[in-house]
């Protein structure tokens, strides 16, 4: 499938309706997603490969992962919401895929890649160290987001954890109007892509 195809696939994919401030569940752009798991492909980290989507939202970087052939795919997320909105992407587009209702912390199984987006820590601070912290025990190879300005704070726990930054990509996520407390129509976040080889056993 050419990347355009696929951005195409995730375009059509159902939002979800409520999104909840307190879980920051902001979508990820379905053209950044294509992206991210095109550069997964040719890096060797999809195809053939056991992937998890953690904090899978719609399902978008799992649904993604299964159509560049990825040889299977969980997503979890602890919105129940959400998690049945994956399953009905996923039964149009990814029907092999498995969704489940879980926190991040109580996922056990071995994984090849971890693709995530999870909650920065807008609402909550260091949310995203729980998913960064799980991702670097289960996958051996991880891609996550991450807000831009907690670089060197996330690199500094990654290079505690015996993980290692191969990767950095520079984006800035459109972020539309969802939430009282939002004053613009449409912000765009500095968000930085991590692709993080966790530490061999």
């Amino acid at each position: 499938m050419k990347k355009v195809d696929l951005e195409r696939s995730l375009e059509g994919l159902e939002p979800l309706p409520r999104p909840q401030a307190r879980l920051e569940q902001y979508p990820t752009p379905p053209g950044i997603a294509a992206e991210v798991v095109y550069i997964a492909l040719g890096r060797g980290d999809i195809e053939g490969r056991a992937v998890l989507d953690a904090g899978c939202g719609n399902g978008i970087l799992g649904i993604a992962a299964a159509l560049l052939g990825a040889a299977s795919v969980v997503g979890i997320d602890v919105d129940p919401e959400a998690i049945e909105i994956a399953r009905r992407n996923g039964r149009r587009l990814a029907p092999d895929a498995s969704w489940r209702v879980a926190d991040i912390g109580g996922i056990e199984g071995v994984f090849d890649t971890v693709l995530m987006n999870p909650p920065f820590g807008a609402q909550r601070r260091h949310a995203d160290l729980p998913f960064l912290d799980r991702a670097l025990s289960l996958g051996g190879v991880v891609y996550s987001f991450h807000n831009g300005k907690a670089e060197a704070f996330i690199a500094r726990r990654i290079g505690s954890r015996g993980g290692r930054i191969t990767d950095r990509i520079e984006y800035a996520f459109p972020v539309r109007r969802a939430f009282a407390f939002h004053r613009r129509d449409v912000a765009r976040i500095p968000v930085l892509l991590l692709r993080t080889e966790a530490a061999k056993e």
